[in-house]
């Protein structure tokens, strides 16, 4: 299994920021992360801003529509232009996420749950193995949020999460907000359910912004990070060490310098954290080491 490097703290490239981008360093970021779907057609703007960009610090590839947990056949065509992406591009990883979204050939343009079963995880191992033969390298699989579950589902989500890394053998990004959405809409454990995410396959770490409706919340990446969720980020220090860390903020995106003030404070919590476990290490091998 290889290591995934420690970057820091970064933000998504997202396009309202493009004007600024283009004007000004990225001063403050410590690293970028790209929708990978946006960037299949080399040229235009997005790269010039995304050439720019890298230039300064670096970038991970993170999909949305790979769609792991389909029952249709991965796309060949999708691969291969991942593949010249993750070529030209270099990134430090390639993600996408856990989920079904699409059958028959109707694509939901979501990122639905998957029921908790061994079927299903018989069905997914072998198709993450194709996309890492593919790439030419391990991916990192997100746990989504989710509203709903399977009266079918024989296993918990984070052992779920767990068997699929294992046997796979790809990595985790452990979005720490989804975790938050879905134990509040399922009533799970946030601590069991890091506790049973093995130390070794996380990494990378999501934090976003979320819509809570009394009742439920959805995932929306509207907003600054509330502070329950930085209270789970702080949890997933202990468990893990010092992981990159990203901020999504997708939905009505304020200026560059106020998404810059959510990585401020990732950063500000994990050199906290760091102070207060005498913990100087810079990849999570070596936090790892330091927590045993």
């Amino acid at each position: 299994m290889t290591s995934t490097p420690y970057l820091g703290h970064g933000i998504g490239l997202r396009t309202v920021h493009f004007d600024y981008l283009l004007q000004h360093p990225p001063d403050g970021v410590d690293w970028f992360e790209i929708i990978s779907e946006n960037y299949l057609e080399p040229g235009g703007r997005p790269w010039a801003v995304l050439e720019r960009v890298r230039a300064h610090c670096p970038v991970v590839m993170h999909g949305v529509s790979l769609g792991i947990g389909n029952t249709d056949a991965l796309s060949i065509e999708h691969l291969r232009a991942l593949k010249a992406l993750k070529q030209r591009l270099q990134p430090a990883w390639v993600s996408d996420h856990l989920c079904w979204g699409a059958f028959g050939g109707h694509n939901s343009h979501d990122l639905l749950p998957l029921p908790y079963t061994e079927e299903a995880i018989r069905h997914i191992v072998p198709r993450v193995q194709q996309v890492q033969d593919t790439l030419g390298c391990q991916i990192l699989l997100e746990n989504v949020s989710s509203y709903v579950t399977f009266p079918e589902s024989e296993l918990t989500e984070w052992d779920f999460l767990r068997e699929i890394s294992e046997r796979a053998d790809c990595k985790i990004l452990l979005d720490v907000n989804n975790i938050y959405v879905s134990a509040f809409n399922h009533g799970f454990s946030i601590d069991t359910y890091l506790q049973a995410i093995p130390l070794d396959r996380v990494g990378q770490f999501h934090l976003a912004g979320h819509t809570n409706y009394g009742e439920y919340i959805i995932d929306t990446h509207i907003g600054p990070v509330i502070d329950d969720v930085w209270a789970v980020y702080r949890k997933a220090l202990d468990r893990f060490g010092p992981i990159s860390a990203l901020v999504e903020w997708d939905e009505d995106i304020p200026p560059f310098a106020d998404v810059l003030q959510e990585v401020r404070r990732s950063r500000s919590i994990e050199a906290t954290w760091r102070a207060q476990t005498n913990n100087t290490s810079t990849s999570p091998k070596e936090a790892r080491h330091a927590l045993a």
